[in-house]
C-alpha cells in the first residue's frame, strides 16, 4: 500500500519489483487488495516497449486517516483521505495552564469534527506529542510546559474511546514523515529536520529510517551546554540561545525578557532583512551547531521548520556560508540547507504519516 500510495509503484510489475518478491505473489495480494477495495486497477499505461499496463491506485474514499500535533498552546490536526491527500485542518487553542486530562479530550474533540468532513471509517490515529516519547509503548515521557506530563499513556488513552489504532512519536520525528509524504523530503532517504520552535532539536531520518535513539532521545540538542565552549555550570543549554522567542530577541534588539509579538511568524518576517553583527552573530551560532552536526550526520540535507521559516532562504544561505567559513571542511561536504514549505499544518501532516506508514489490511 505505501509503494503504491507514494507513486513509486504504479503496476502489478513495478510494485514486484520494489517489493523484491515474484510477480505471481504480488499478484495475489493486488487481487485481495482490490476485492477488498484499498486499491484501483484501471486504464492502460503503454509504455516505450513491451505490452500496455494497467494502473495501479488507491482507492481514496477507503478510509482516512487523522493526525494532531499539540504542545501547552494549541492542538492542530489534519484529516488525510486513503490515498493521502489532506482533506481537512481543524486547530483548536488550549487553555493557559493545560493539563494532560484537558488535552485528551482536546484531541478526542479535534477528530469528532474532522470526522464530520471525512469519508469512510477512521482508520488510525497518529500523535505528534512534544518532548520525551516513548514511541513503542505509546507513552508520552515528559514534556516541560504541561505541569503533569510524565508517563501519559496517550495512545491507551485515545484508542480506548476511539477502538482504533493510535500511533504516537516526538512531534519532531512525525514532521520528517511529513516531509518524506507531503514536502521535500519525498524521494530522500538521508535528511535532518531542523526545529528551532519553544526550544531547538532535530530529527534525523537515515537510509529511509527514523533514528529515536536508545533513551528515546536521539536529536535532543538543545540539551547542549551554552556556549559551545562554555564551563560547568554555565546554567544555560542550546535552546535558550537559538530557540525562535530568542533569535526573534536577538534580531530585533529586545532584551531576553521582552514580551513576543503575538504573531511570532509576522515578527520575524519584519526582521529578515536585517543586517550588521546581531544578524551575523546569530547566523554564526546555527552555523556552528548545524556544522558540527553535519560533520557528525553526514545528511543529504537540513529542513529548516518552525517561526524561523520566515527569515526564509536568505538565512539558510547565511547559516550555509558562515558554516564552510568557520569549518573549511565543509565546502567539499555538500551542506545544504533550506526552509521547508509545508508551514503550521506540518506536525499534523507528519502525525497523518505516522497513521499511514503504519496502518495495514486486517
Amino acid at each position: 500500500m505505501l509503494q503504491v500510495r507514494s507513486g513509486r509503484a504504479t503496476s502489478r510489475t513495478t510494485l514486484a519489483k520494489a517489493l523484491g518478491i515474484s510477480p505471481s505473489t504480488t499478484g495475489l495480494y493486488v487481487d485481495h487488495l482490490i476485492a477488498e477495495k484499498y486499491l484501483n486497477e484501471s486504464g492502460l499505461n503503454q509504455g516505450p516497449m513491451g505490452r500496455p499496463r494497467r494502473i495501479l491506485s488507491t482507492q481514496a474514499e477507503a478510509g482516512w486517516f487523522a493526525g494532531l500535533e499539540f504542545n501547552a498552546q494549541r492542538i492542530q490536526a489534519v484529516g488525510v483521505d486513503f490515498s493521502g491527500s489532506l482533506k481537512m485542518t481543524v486547530e483548536l487553542p488550549l487553555p493557559a495552564e493545560v493539563m494532560a486530562e484537558q488535552v485528551i479530550k482536546s484531541i478526542l474533540t479535534c477528530v469528532a469534527r474532522l470526522a464530520e468532513a471525512m469519508q469512510g471509517p477512521l482508520l488510525s490515529v497518529g500523535l505528534g506529542v512534544p518532548g520525551l516519547v516513548d514511541a513503542h509503548a505509546g507513552v508520552g515521557l515528559y514534556y516541560a510546559f504541561i505541569p503533569d506530563w510524565n508517563r501519559v499513556p496517550v495512545a491507551d488513552e485515545i484508542g480506548s474511546k476511539l477502538k482504533v489504532p493510535v500511533i504516537l512519536q516526538n512531534n519532531l520525528r512525525a514532521i520528517a514523515l511529513a516531509e518524506r509524504w507531503f514536502g521535500l523530503g519525498h524521494g530522500l532517504n538521508d535528511y535532518v529536520i531542523l526545529g528551532p520552535r519553544s526550544g531547538f532539536g532535530v530529527a534525523i531520518v537515515q537510509d529511509g529510517r527514523l533514528i529515536e535513539g536508545s533513551h528515546h532521545a536521539a536529536g535532543e540538542v538543545g540539551r547542549w551546554p551554552w556556549p559551545l565552549m562554555g564551563g560547568a555550570g554555565d546554567g544555560k543549554e542550546l535552546h535558550h540561545a537559538l530557540s525562535a522567542p530568542a533569535t526573534w530577541r536577538r534580531l530585533a534588539g529586545a532584551d531576553g525578557l521582552a514580551k513576543l509579538p503575538e504573531d511570532l511568524r509576522a515578527g520575524l518576517a519584519a526582521v529578515s532583512d536585517s543586517a550588521g553583527p546581531e544578524w551575523e552573530a546569530v547566523c554564526a551560532d546555527y552555523a556552528r551547531v548545524i556544522g558540527l552536526l553535519h560533520i557528525i550526520i553526514d545528511t543529504g540535507v537540513f529542513i529548516l521548520h518552525g517561526p524561523l521559516t520566515m527569515l526564509g532562504e536568505r538565512f539558510c544561505q547565511s547559516i550555509t556560508n558562515t558554516a564552510i567559513e568557520l569549518m573549511p571542511a565543509l565546502r567539499e561536504g555538500g551542506l545544504k540547507i533550506v526552509p521547508s514549505t509545508l508551514g503550521d499544518d506540518a506536525g499534523a501532516l507528519g502525525a497523518a504519516s505516522l497513521a499511514m506508514e503504519a496502518w495495514s489490511p486486517a
